[in-house]
Formats: structure tokens, sequence, C-alpha cells
């Protein structure tokens, strides 16, 4: 059996399942924070430790202002009534990608990320303003500011995720199969998942069926065996 301490996830299809159901793209993205609270749950039960959830990505700022306005509204609601529970809980919140929001939300997300920064049953890295292509330039710009050696050890200890394992599992929902510049550096060697159904649609037994099917993969790394 595979162990499984890191998921990552690309929740896409909100906007399309909110224009299917209601002609709305705001609320499909209001209805996958209840998809992410039952995967938070389910996750939590697997003991696994890292939860990396592609939240808002450095093309999304391409969309129409009104809807950024309101991915924006959701994840100040989201954190103003969670991170009390998620403290309670022992869920440490952490943010990947460049902070550059509303100084309310970058305040929200500093005072979120310094209340559960001891905790550690389950680290959810939010990817807010994330690209990987730009993480891995900006690592080794810092690199070479620094003058240390540019190799494969040194880009792992500074990228975003250096101080946690590489995903073990890629899951991304909306019948879309790609990557979408997300952790392109720390997939190398994840077991990728793409489901038909939108981000809203996936339930706790999609998520569950996933880690059982990865439980069981052969994963050879390279070598023959």
């Amino acid at each position: 059996m595979n162990p499984l301490k890191h998921v990552a996830i690309i929740m896409d299809g909100n906007g399309r399942w909110g224009l299917k159901h209601y002609k709305s793209r705001n609320k499909g993205h209001r209805a996958g924070l209840k998809t992410i609270e039952k995967i938070i749950k389910i996750s939590i039960k697997k003991k696994i430790k890292y939860l990396t959830l592609f939240a808002f990505s450095t093309e999304n700022w391409k969309r129409p202002k009104s809807e950024i306005k309101y991915l924006f509204k959701l994840l100040e609601t989201f954190l103003t009534n969670k991170i009390n529970e998620f403290n309670k809980e022992n869920i440490k919140l952490t943010v990947i990608g460049e902070k550059k929001f509303p100084r309310k939300i970058n305040s929200l997300l500093k005072k979120s990320e310094k209340l559960t920064k001891n905790n550690n049953k389950l680290q959810i890295n939010l990817a807010l303003n994330y690209g990987s292509r730009k993480e891995i330039v900006n690592t080794i710009k810092s690199l070479n500011r620094k003058n240390i050696k540019i190799n494969e050890k040194n880009i792992n200890n500074h990228l975003y995720t250096s101080n946690m394992p590489d995903p073990d599992l890629l899951i991304r929902t909306g019948n879309t199969n790609r990557l979408s510049n997300f952790l392109l550096w720390q997939l190398s060697y994840s077991e990728i998942f793409f489901s038909r159904k939108f981000w809203p649609e996936f339930t706790e037994t999609d998520y569950l069926k996933i880690i059982n099917k990865f439980k069981i993969i052969k994963r050879n790394f390279g070598e023959i065996s």
C-alpha cells in the first residue's frame, strides 16, 4: 500500500457548474466551498498531512473584475468564518504564491497563517496568485542573488513548498486534462487523476475512490521492479 502524505487538487469547474445550474458563475464558486470542507474532513480522517488547493492562478487576473472581486469576497468570508475552527482542529493554513492582493485580504491571510503556524494535524496550502513557471523563475533568481549553486536540491529548498514533500497525488476535476501551470516541478512523479465532475459535484466518495486506487498503484519512480 502506497503511503499518502500530500494531495494536490486543481478545483476546476465551479464557474461552468454555476452557469449550468443557476446561470451564475458566482454561485458555482460559492458551492465549491462546501466541497472544500468535505475534502478537508476526509483528508484528516485519512491522516493526510498536506493538502494543496489551487484556488487562484496568476492567469486568473484575466477574468472579469466583477468575478475576481466576488472570489476575494468569498475568500474573506471563508477565512473569517473558518480560521478559528481550523485552529481548534489543529489545522495549519499556508499561502503559496505572490501575496499581491487588496490590503484587507493580505492582512487576513497573514493573520490566518500566524494563528495556525504551530498546528500539525493537516497543513492546507492555498495556492493564491500562483503560477509554477513564475515560482521556478523567482527561485532561480533568488539563488543567483544569494550566490547559491543552481542544482535540483537547492531549487527544491527554495520553492514555496520547500518545507514539505512533493505531492504523491494530483486530482483535477472539471473534465479538463491538463496541469494549467500548477506545481510543474513538484508533480514530476505524482500520480494524476482527472475527474469528469465539476468541483461542486465532487463528493467524499469520489475522493475516497481515488485515494484507494492510488494506494494500490505500482510506483517505480523510473526504476524497473
